[in-house]
């Protein structure tokens, strides 16, 4: 079937929630779009399959679909249903209900999750009975709880058009209620409803567009374009433990230095770390921003090569130069290295805390990525065994050759450390004693002590 007209949808999409009349949706039929079965979990199938024969609807549904008619691998599948998550439970025994806003049913197939959420309604605004469950936060976030609806209500509670697209397990169609299919094709984000209205509801919404244009290669809808910039400092309003999780879906995925990219062409990167975006925008010689790049390429490199990243390390970049920043400063003051960084950690860790809620588990080790820094200036004697023994010494290494990569750490050193590691002997804790003079530059071979000469008895007493 042909997609309905544009002009009209926008129109009818731009009305308030509440007074939206439902729509007829477009249906592509099986033999019209791309999506098949082959491509899509067992542990998927399984679930819209057990749903639909215990007498329920059940759609895969949102990035699951956009992917899949994109010809990409999905990173996971989401199903929707006209269930009740105590009803989902019911059909399935490995099945638990988590959310206390909006319950949603997880249904556990060893390490993979397949998510199980009931169709989303929405309520009338007449409604001002004692039962509401529709409230507004201080900043104008609409806060909806367990509200219920149909298939038409829970397309226009998606953010995006391309993700208001429902794959029907019953005959293998995509039912499309927002000309999602032809904003695919034409690569471009869009929200359902007027953005300043949708971007007040839920801020994250700026950082779910930067992460699709970036990870799609999209182009984002003017009048959300527009609105994004305006509307940044709404994030304040975002609990910081929610914009940690988002954070890491926007830099851990492959698609880090993009991302980094669009949040700071719409102003939103200020409003994560924004100790970070002074410091960007008051570089000197360019390496602030030079590391931060670097940085997230190289955790691009490690995601396309299957190799693991770590919240720590990522952060570490991010936050690395409002710390060096503040160590120079009181350095300056007559305070040695050391100090000076664990304080200038400290201190930004705290100020970002604001933001972005750090786990201990990450901010600790972040903290001694940061502080070995000044530890790797030290090459005599016993302190780079003690260094290499360190249990974070790889990850703080790794953060030296950055700071050298990017101009700002000394290469030299860089390549000595590199070379030491190549003598060290971990289980004994040492050099290769052939290795070590070269290393040092000091002569290896024991030293002769001299013999003290004994006093002969008529030495002692004399003056």
């Amino acid at each position: 079937m042909g997609a309905p007209g544009f002009s009209g949808r926008i129109q009818y999409l731009a009305q308030p929630f509440e007074s939206q009349p439902i729509v007829t949706p477009t249906v592509i039929e099986r033999p019209d779009h791309n999506i098949s079965r082959a491509n899509i979990s067992p542990n998927a199938l399984k679930v819209l399959y057990r749903l639909r024969e215990a007498g329920y609807d059940a759609h895969l549904v949102g990035g699951g679909v956009r992917d899949l008619l994109l010809g990409l691998e999905p990173k996971d599948f989401d199903v929707a249903t006209d269930a009740t998550p105590e009803e989902v439970k019911s059909v399935f025994r490995n099945c638990r209900l988590i959310g206390r806003r909006f319950r949603l049913a997880h249904v556990h197939f060893g390490r993979e999750i397949i998510e199980v959420a009931t169709y989303r309604g929405m309520r009338d605004d007449s409604d001002d009975s004692e039962g509401s469950q529709d409230h507004q936060s201080e900043g104008g976030m609409l806060l909806r709880d367990n509200v219920y609806g149909s298939l038409e209500e829970d397309a226009l509670r998606r953010d995006f058009t391309i993700n208001a697209l429902y794959y029907n397990i019953a005959d293998f169609s995509v039912i499309d209620y927002a000309d999602g299919v032809a904003d695919l094709k034409a690569g471009r984000l869009r929200l359902l409803g007027e953005p300043e209205t949708r971007l007040r509801e839920d801020p994250v919404r700026m950082l779910r567009a930067a992460r699709f244009a970036a990870k799609l290669g999209f182009q984002i809808d003017p009048p959300l374009a527009h609105a994004m910039p305006e509307m940044a400092s709404l994030l304040n309003d975002v609990p910081p433990a929610r914009l940690f999780e988002e954070v890491l879906k926007l830099f851990m995925a492959g698609t880090a230095v993009s991302c980094f990219e669009k949040l700071r062409q719409y102003g939103l990167f200020r409003e994560l770390f924004p100790d970070t975006e002074d410091c960007l925008a008051h570089e000197e010689h360019e390496f602030p921003i030079t590391l931060v790049l670097k940085g997230l390429e190289s955790t691009d490199r490690r995601v396309a090569e299957g190799l693991p990243v770590t919240p720590a390390f990522l952060f570490a970049v991010l936050l690395w130069e409002p710390v060096r920043r503040i160590a120079e400063e009181l350095m300056g003051q007559g305070v040695e290295p050391g100090p000076a960084l664990q304080q200038g950690a400290s201190e930004v860790i705290s100020s970002q805390a604001q933001r972005i809620a750090i786990p201990k588990r990450f901010s600790i080790p972040m903290r001694e990525i940061w502080a070995l820094q000044s530890r790797f200036l030290f090459t005599r004697g016993k302190r780079p065994r003690r260094l290499l023994a360190h249990p974070r010494f790889r990850a703080a290494y790794d953060f030296l050759l950055l700071r050298a990569s990017a101009g700002e750490a000394d290469p030299a050193m860089a390549e000595w450390w590199t070379e030491a590691q190549k003598h060290y002997v971990p289980e004994a804790g040492d050099f290769d004693p052939e290795m070590l003079a070269e290393l040092s530059g000091e002569d290896t071979k024991p030293r002769r002590r001299r013999r003290r000469r004994k006093p002969r008895s008529g030495d002692q007493g004399e003056a």
